[in-house]
Parts: structure tokens; C-alpha cells; sequence
């Protein structure tokens, strides 16, 4: 009997998401040239094609999307794992999801609204894109829009308001998104409108914030992560076509859980406040309880 080696499947999982192999390599912490091998010998060994390479990138085929429905429910089942694993050595883990500057905003945050002797552990994946909630690859999402499925649970916490920032109002090249990472609403408009005027370009928000505290351009950043950053003055008003509320997402099923339910109340409560995030701050002390 061949033993299957599921950890082929959990890259497949990673790589059919992002439908790239260079947003694959960030998740999993693998080559290009690592995730390409191991997609070609795992279509080599079920004798199916699972991508359609070309120009868009890593496409699924029928078939390659037949397999993530049921990846999905392996890499459920390994967190549901995890979880209990966790559960034996100390209060169980919550995973949230939410944007680069949220995630830091929470995590530099943490010991505001969170001690050890909590029921919860709180575990943060940054990610720009929505990760699935029903698949329970997190238990918690901050979104930028009220869910709209009848099994997610939503709490609205605010909104996020953006604007344009330089080390002056004198300086006049833009930095943007690199070409396989406008995903977000700030790097779709910065390309659609000043596209031509693109100086520099990262793939990472946070790269393309120290590009503008070098003087280098002008960037597209959110209000609570910039109006308090070191060297950067707000050269704009605010982008009315950027600003978007912001929702604290769950399942429905577990929205009731000890661990969840005192996560949700906890950020919601943080996520309430007014928000100054300073990239020269300390990092807080956490808060032993």
C-alpha cells in the first residue's frame, strides 16, 4: 500500500489559492523552483493536470479544482488537530486573519486587550486575501465588507479611511504594488490612476511605507497606519473611493466557542478605539495576568 504524503496536498492547497507560485512560496516558506517540482510530480502521480500554466499564472483546471474542495477539508481536519494538540499544553489557539497593517495594529497592541491568563491564544496570519473561515483555515476574519454568506457571523467594529503620504507635498513619483500583488483597493487605484507614474514598487506594504520615508515617492496608505508614522506628512485628502467599513467575520458554528467568543469580544473592543500606530513605538510588554 502506498502511504500518501499529504504534505504535497497542502502545498497544491496553497498554490491552487493564490493561483501563483511566487504568493504560494510566501505562505509556505518554499522556493518557486521547490513548488514547481512538487506540483509537477504530484500531477505526475494522480495522472491528473491540475494547473493550466500560462501568462495568469498557476489556473486551476476542473480537476485541479475538484482536488482543492477536498484539500480543504484534509487541511480542516489537520487544524481541528492542531487545535486539540494545543488545547493539552495551555488555552486553546485563535487563528485571525486580516491585512498587513491591522495585523501589526493588533499585534503591537496585544497586551491592551489580551493577558496569558486568557482563555484564548491568540495566533495572527497576515494576509491580504480573504482566507476561508468555513474551511476553518482561521476562526476569525477582519474584512472590509459585511459577510455575505448566511453561515458567517459578522460584527461591525468601524471603518478604514485612506489617503496619500510623502516625506512632502514636494515630492511627486508614486510607489506602488508589484506586478502579481495589486490585490488590495490602494494598490488597484494607485495602478489605475498614477500607474505612469510609478518610481519604485514592493510586494509588501510595509516595504513600500519605508520607500516613502526615504523620500523616494509618494504611497497609498491607510490613515491609522500613517498619520503617525515617522517622516511621512499626508499629502492628500481623504480617498472617498478607498474608505471601507470594517467587519469582525466568524463562523456561525463556533461563534459560541469560550476561546472564540472571548477573542471576538476582546478585539472587537480594540478595534473600537482610535487607532495611532507609531512604527517607532515599543514593543508593548505583554501583560502576564
Amino acid at each position: 500500500m502506498q502511504i500518501t504524503d499529504w504534505t504535497d496536498y497542502g502545498l497544491f492547497a496553497a498554490v491552487a489559492r493564490h493561483g501563483s507560485l511566487a504568493r504560494a512560496a510566501r505562505e509556505t516558506g518554499l522556493s518557486q523552483a521547490t513548488l514547481s517540482r512538487r506540483m509537477t510530480a504530484l500531477e505526475q502521480r494522480t495522472g491528473r493536470r491540475l494547473f493550466a500554466h500560462g501568462a495568469a499564472g498557476y489556473t486551476s483546471t476542473t480537476e485541479g479544482r475538484a482536488l482543492l474542495e477536498r484539500a480543504k477539508k484534509m487541511e480542516a481536519a489537520a487544524r481541528c488537530i492542531a487545535h486539540w494538540s494545543a488545547e493539552q499544553s495551555g488555552a486553546p489557539r485563535v487563528r485571525v486573519s486580516a491585512g498587513t497593517w491591522t495585523t501589526l495594529y493588533l499585534s503591537r497592541n496585544l497586551s491592551t486587550y489580551w493577558a496569558r491568563s486568557d482563555r484564548w491564544t491568540p495566533e495572527f496570519v497576515s494576509c491580504n486575501l480573504d482566507m476561508d473561515i468555513e474551511r476553518r483555515e482561521v476562526d476569525i476574519g477582519i474584512r472590509n465588507r459585511r459577510p455575505d454568506h448566511d453561515w458567517l457571523a459578522g460584527r461591525r467594529t468601524g471603518h478604514v479611511e485612506h489617503a496619500v503620504y510623502a516625506v512632502s507635498e514636494d515630492v511627486t513619483g508614486w510607489i506602488g504594488p508589484s506586478d502579481d500583488t495589486a490585490t488590495l483597493p490602494s494598490e488597484a487605484w494607485t495602478v489605475a490612476n498614477h500607474g505612469s507614474e510609478l518610481v519604485a514598487v514592493s510586494n509588501d506594504p510595509q516595504v513600500r511605507m519605508a520607500l516613502a520615508q526615504s523620500g523616494v515617492g509618494r504611497v497609498v496608505l491607510p490613515t491609522f497606519a500613517a498619520d503617525t508614522a515617522p517622516g511621512l506628512t499626508r499629502v492628500s485628502g481623504i480617498i472617498e473611493a478607498l474608505t471601507s467599513e470594517e467587519w469582525l467575520v466568524c463562523h456561525q458554528d463556533t461563534r459560541h466557542d469560550p476561546a472564540i467568543r472571548a477573542a471576538l469580544d476582546a478585539i472587537a473592543g480594540m478595534l473600537a478605539r482610535p487607532r495611532p500606530l507609531r512604527d517607532d513605538a515599543e514593543s508593548p510588554t505583554l501583560n502576564v495576568g
